[in-house]
């Protein structure tokens, strides 16, 4: 392991329970795939759930970035395969360049997210992908999105806004219809700082599987999060 930066924290006591959301990490899994590939940097990386859901997509190399020391030890213990870096981005050596760069329910905690993007961005080969899972429409925000460190959720608007002009969106879609419909009626899933893991399950086992077959025809217009992606040149 790699220490590139001052010691940092996250309590990310929500990452155990989204790891049992499979049907949803499958769903979005299959969205990004197309774009993932090459020399492979996941940002934010947590307790290495993703790693394991993404790493098996064709790649010559993978590096997990991890800020929190403890979160990033339970990576390495998972694999020895990959680099794992305790740092940010703006952390790693000048010359590092990527294939695909990964944010994965990542950019929504970082306060500059702007400069984040632009800091990626830079990092990215010709003909790269920059790739962004995030919680979609500030009016669902909710205790739980302050309780786990959030600074805000995105629109297709305000997200394609925060990249760079050197990137050139690829798609920017919404997924997930159902599970936002519900939020938005009744707050089920997110009305607490924390949801349980009835209501996880319930909402991965049952209304994912909607999603995936309306959001097509929705024309991927509606949503709980939002993907975007973004090639550098051309």
């Amino acid at each position: 392991m790699n220490a590139e930066t001052a010691p940092f924290e996250y309590a990310g006591t929500e990452l155990h329970l989204f790891e049992k959301a499979r049907n949803w990490k499958s769903y979005w899994r299959n969205q990004v795939a197309p774009y993932v590939g090459g020399d492979v940097l996941e940002v934010g990386a947590g307790i290495g759930a993703n790693t394991k859901l993404l790493a098996s997509l064709s790649h010559d190399r993978w590096t997990s970035l991890e800020p929190d020391t403890a979160l990033a030890s339970q990576i390495e213990k998972q694999s020895q395969r990959h680099r794992i870096l305790t740092s940010t981005i703006a952390g790693l050596p000048a010359e590092e360049r990527f294939n695909t760069i990964l944010y994965i329910d990542v950019l929504e905690h970082i306060e500059g997210d702007s400069e984040e993007m632009r800091d990626a961005a830079a990092r990215l080969r010709p003909g790269g992908h920059l790739i962004v899972l995030a919680p979609a429409h500030p009016f669902l925000y909710t205790p739980f999105d302050a309780a786990i460190g959030h600074f805000r959720r995105y629109t297709r608007a305000s997200l394609r806004a925060a990249a760079p002009k050197s990137l050139h969106a690829v798609r920017i879609i919404y997924l997930d219809c159902a599970g936002m419909l519900a939020s938005a009626a009744n707050r089920m899933l997110l009305r607490s700082a924390m949801p349980t893991e009835r209501q996880i399950l319930t909402w991965d086992g049952w209304l994912v599987p909607v999603s995936r077959v309306l959001d097509p025809l929705f024309g991927w217009r509606i949503g709980k999060s939002v993907i975007g992606i973004w090639r550098l040149g051309n």
